[in-house]
C-alpha cells in the first residue's frame, strides 16, 4: 500500500522523495501508486541510471519502490529511481553552505561531493587559515566537511569551495619582547636628544661699531711693526754705508 503524502498532488515541488507501489507495468514503464489522487508514473528511461531493455528487470506488479517527483501534471505525477541532485547548476550560487564528503585529495586541494553534478575542489589554500602544504595534511577521503560555495563556473563545469570561509580567524597576539625593545629603542633616542639639546656656551656678541673700530686698531699696530722694522733695516745699512767711507778716507799709518 502507498504511503500517503500529507501535501496534495498539486503542491508537489520536484525532487521530493515519495514511497510507493508498482500497479502495472508496460512496455513504456511503470504506473505507481503514491498515495495521490493521481497516478504516478516512471518512464522506463527513468527507471535506473544505467540503460534498461525490459521494465519487468527493474519492477513487478506490486513492488514497493521509492521514487522522486520530476514534474506534476494535471493528469499524472512523473516520477524517477534515479535520486536526483541536490543541487542543480542553475541552483548553486555563491556564498551558500553545503555539506558534503571528501572524494578525492590532490597535493593542490579536496573533492568534495555534495550533490551537484560534479564534486567542488576545495584548494589547499582554502582549507584552513594556517599553512597547509599538502590537503591529505588536513582531509582524509571519507571524511564529511562543510564548506562555503565562492565561485560557480557553469560553462567550466567548475565548482570551489572553502572550507576556510567559515572558520574564525586566528587571533594575533603581539609579543612582550617587541614592546620590551621597541621601549629601549625609544629611550635610547630620548637619551640622544636630551645629549644634544644641552647648552654650549657661546662667545659675547659685539655690535658693528665695535667690530670696526678693533679692525681700525689692528690695522694701525700691524702697519706700525711694518714701519718699525723697515726703519730698523734703513739705519743699520746706512750706518754700514758711512763706516765705509770714513775707511777709505782716513789716513793709514804705516
Amino acid at each position: 500500500m502507498a504511503t500517503p503524502d500529507i501535501t496534495t498532488s498539486l503542491a508537489l515541488e520536484p525532487k521530493t522523495k515519495l514511497s510507493g507501489k508498482v500497479l502495472k507495468t508496460t512496455l513504456a514503464g511503470a504506473l505507481v501508486d503514491i498515495g495521490q489522487n493521481i497516478p504516478g508514473v516512471i518512464h522506463i528511461s527513468q527507471l535506473s541510471d544505467k540503460e534498461v531493455n525490459k521494465v519487468e528487470d527493474i519492477v513487478k506488479e506490486g513492488q514497493e519502490v521509492t521514487a522522486w517527483v520530476k514534474r506534476v501534471r494535471k493528469d499524472r505525477i512523473e516520477l524517477t529511481m534515479i535520486e536526483p541532485l541536490m543541487y542543480d547548476w542553475k541552483e548553486l550560487k555563491p556564498e551558500m553552505i553545503v555539506k558534503g564528503k571528501v572524494v578525492r585529495l590532490e597535493s593542490y586541494g579536496a573533492f568534495v561531493e555534495f550533490g551537484a553534478e560534479r564534486p567542488g575542489l576545495v584548494h589547499v589554500s582554502e582549507i584552513t587559515h594556517g599553512y597547509v602544504k599538502t590537503a591529505s595534511e588536513a582531509l582524509k577521503e571519507g571524511e564529511e566537511i562543510e564548506a562555503k560555495v565562492i565561485e560557480v563556473d557553469r560553462r567550466k563545469r567548475q565548482i570551489r569551495l572553502s572550507i576556510k570561509a567559515l572558520l574564525a580567524e586566528p587571533e594575533v597576539e603581539e609579543k612582550p619582547e617587541r614592546e620590551e625593545r621597541k621601549g629601549k629603542r625609544k629611550g635610547k633616542k630620548e637619551e640622544e636628544t636630551y645629549e644634544m639639546e644641552v647648552e654650549v656656551p657661546t662667545e659675547p656678541q659685539f655690535t658693528g661699531m665695535q667690530i670696526a673700530w678693533q679692525q681700525a686698531l689692528d690695522k694701525a699696530n700691524s702697519k706700525n711693526k711694518v714701519q718699525a722694522k723697515s726703519f730698523k733695516a734703513t739705519s743699520k745699512s746706512q750706518e754700514n754705508i758711512l763706516n765705509s767711507t770714513l775707511e777709505k778716507r782716513l789716513p793709514t799709518g804705516g
